[in-house]
C-alpha cells in the first residue's frame, strides 16, 4: 500500500487478506446456501444419535465470541479415575462436501483474527448461530469421550454423535480469575446448581494432564501476541491476553480429544490428516541458545530436556520468557499437516511431546477439523472414506499454506493497528526488550504499550534479551512500519 494511503483499519485488514489470497467476503452464493439451512437438522441423520442433553455441560471462550465449537463435561469414575466428555459442534452437518459454502471454507482454510475485524470461515448464521452451541439450544454434536487416569495418562474411549445442550457459557477471564483467587465466583457458575463443583473437576483433570504431558517432554511456551483495542474506528490500546487456569484447561482437553479422534481413525485403517511438527533441523541453534543462559542440551533433539530447560528460564527470568520463547518457536519450525495412510509411521508433534495428533475440535473456525468429521463419519456409517489420498494430500499442503497466511495476516494488522496508536508520539522515548538481531535487521518489544519495531540506527551490539531506550522516529501503519533508534 502507499504511503500516503488514509488511514482506514478495515480497508487494511481487508488489503492484508486479499495480499495473502484469501476471500475477505463471502459470495452471494455462499450467502444464499446457509440461508436456506434449517434451524433444527432432524435426529435421525446419521442414525444413532444419543440423547445427552440432561448432561451438566458447559463452555468456555472469550467474552464475545458466539461461534461456540466445544462443550466440556467430567465425572469420577472408579479408582479416582475422571471420565471427560467433549462435545464438539457438528458442522459438516449442515455444510455439505462440494457445496458453495463448503469450497469458499476450503479455499480460506481457517478463520483469521486480525483484531480489527473477524473474517470467519463461515457466514455468522452458520457458526454463530445453527451450529453454534449456544446456551439452552438443543444441537446435535460430535462427542469425543476419554478418561484421565490419575498419573495423567489418558485411556481414549467412544466418538459418537449426539444431542447436546449447553447450561452454561462461561467467560476465560471471568471463571480464570475466580479459580485463581482473585475474584468472586461468576454468577453463571453460582446460578447453575454443581458447576461450580464440575468446574473444580475439570481443573484436576486438567492439571493432570499438563503433569503428564510434561513428563513426556511436551514444550510449554509462552510467546507475546498484543491485540488492539478497537473502539468507533480508532485504535485505543494494545493489550496482551494472560493466560489463566481456563485457558489451560481448554488447550489441555483439546490436545487429548485431537488425540483420541487420531487413534479413532487410524483403528479403522483410513488415511487422515495429522498435525506435525516435525523434529527441529535447527537443533544446533537451540543448542546454541541455552548455552547462552549456561545451560546444556543434548546434541541430538530432545524434548525432554528442552521442555525442562524452559521451565527453569520461565522460573527465572519472566520478563524475558516471552521472547526465548519466540525464539525457540522460529527454531522449532512451524506445524504443518501432513497425510498419513494406513499402516504408515506418523511423523510426530515435537511440541507436543505425541505421536499421533490432528485438528478436530473447532469446525467453525477451521476447515481440516470439518474434514476429521467428514472421515470419522464415514466409520460410524459403515461407509468409505468420502476423500481420496490425493484428495488429502492436496488439502493438506494448502491447508498448511493458509495456516502460515493467516499467521501472516494477523502479524501485519497488529503492526498496522500498533502504527496507528503511536503515530501521535514520533520523537519520544521508550523502554524496550531486544527480540530479534540477525542480518535482517534488529527489533524490538516496548514494554508499554506492548508494539514491536524495527532499530534502524544504533542497533550495532544489542543482544535478544536485552533491555534497551528507543526513540520512535517513524510510523508507517499502511505497511505495518515502526522505526526506532537505539539511544542506550
Amino acid at each position: 500500500m502507499k504511503n500516503s494511503c488514509t488511514i482506514d483499519l478495515h480497508a487494511i485488514a481487508r488489503y492484508a487478506m486479499e495480499r495473502y489470497h484469501f476471500y475477505p467476503a463471502f459470495p452471494e452464493s455462499v450467502i444464499r446456501e446457509v440461508g436456506t439451512l434449517p434451524e433444527n437438522m432432524p435426529l435421525q441423520e446419521g442414525g444413532n444419535v444419543r440423547d445427552l442433553r440432561s448432561v451438566l455441560w458447559s463452555s468456555i471462550d472469550n467474552a464475545d465470541s458466539l461461534d461456540l465449537d466445544q462443550l466440556e463435561y467430567c465425572e469420577l469414575g472408579p479408582s479416582e479415575e475422571i471420565q471427560v466428555k467433549i462435545a464438539i459442534a457438528d458442522v459438516d452437518l449442515y455444510v455439505y462436501k462440494g457445496s458453495h459454502t463448503d469450497r469458499h471454507a476450503a479455499h480460506n482454510g481457517t478463520s483469521v483474527y486480525t483484531g480489527i475485524q473477524t473474517f470467519p470461515l463461515f457466514p455468522d448464521r452458520l457458526s454463530k448461530n445453527i451450529s453454534s452451541l449456544l446456551p439452552g439450544m438443543d444441537r446435535i454434536a460430535i462427542v469425543i469421550e476419554y478418561t484421565v487416569l490419575p498419573n495423567g495418562y489418558v485411556r481414549c474411549g467412544n466418538i459418537y454423535q449426539a444431542l447436546v445442550s449447553n447450561k452454561a457459557q462461561l467467560i476465560y477471564e471471568e471463571v480464570g480469575d475466580w479459580l485463581e483467587g482473585t475474584a468472586e465466583i461468576p454468577r453463571t457458575v453460582k446460578d447453575v446448581p454443581g458447576l461450580e463443583k464440575q468446574l473444580r473437576l475439570q481443573i484436576v483433570a486438567s492439571q493432570r494432564l499438563k503433569t503428564y504431558r510434561a513428563s513426556q517432554g511436551a514444550l510449554e511456551l509462552d510467546t507475546i501476541e498484543a491485540q488492539a483495542i478497537v473502539e468507533e474506528g480508532k485504535v485505543r490500546d494494545l493489550v496482551v491476553q494472560r493466560k489463566n487456569l481456563e485457558r489451560y484447561l481448554i488447550e489441555d482437553f483439546m490436545i487429548s480429544a485431537n488425540s483420541c479422534m487420531v487413534s479413532t481413525l487410524k483403528n479403522a485403517g483410513i488415511s487422515m490428516i495429522q498435525r506435525v511438527v516435525r523434529t527441529p533441523k535447527n537443533w544446533e541453534r537451540i543448542v546454541e541458545t541455552a548455552a547462552m543462559y549456561g545451560e546444556i542440551l543434548p546434541s541430538v533433539p530432545n524434548a525432554k530436556a528442552l521442555s525442562k530447560f524452559l521451565e527453569r528460564r520461565k522460573i527465572a527470568d519472566p520478563e524475558r520468557f516471552p521472547d526465548l520463547s519466540l525464539t525457540i518457536v522460529k527454531l522449532l519450525g512451524p506445524g504443518e499437516y501432513m497425510t498419513l495412510e494406513p499402516g504408515k509411521s506418523p511423523y510426530g508433534h515435537f511440541s507436543l511431546a505425541v505421536i499421533d495428533y490432528t485438528h478436530s475440535t473447532a469446525p467453525n473456525r477451521r476447515y481440516v477439523d470439518v474434514i476429521n468429521q467428514r472421515l470419522l463419519k464415514s466409520i460410524l456409517r459403515g461407509e468409505q472414506n468420502p476423500y481420496t489420498v490425493e484428495e488429502l494430500t492436496e488439502a493438506s499442503a494448502w491447508l498448511t499454506d493458509r495456516d502460515k497466511s493467516a499467521q501472516k495476516v494477523e502479524r501485519f494488522t497488529r503492526k498496522a493497528a500498533a502504527a496507528v496508536l503511536l503515530k501521535d508520539r514520533v520523537g519520544e522515548v521508550f523502554d524496550a526488550l531486544v527480540t530479534g538481531a540477525s542480518e535482517k535487521g534488529t527489533y524490538v518489544r516496548l514494554l508499554k504499550p506492548p508494539a514491536e519495531g524495527r532499530v534502524m540506527k544504533g542497533e550495532q551490539g544489542l543482544l535478544v534479551g536485552q533491555k534497551v531506550r528507543v526513540r520512535l522516529i517513524r510510523t508507517d501503519p499502511c505497511n505495518g512500519y515502526i522505526d526506532f533508534v537505539s539511544i542506550g
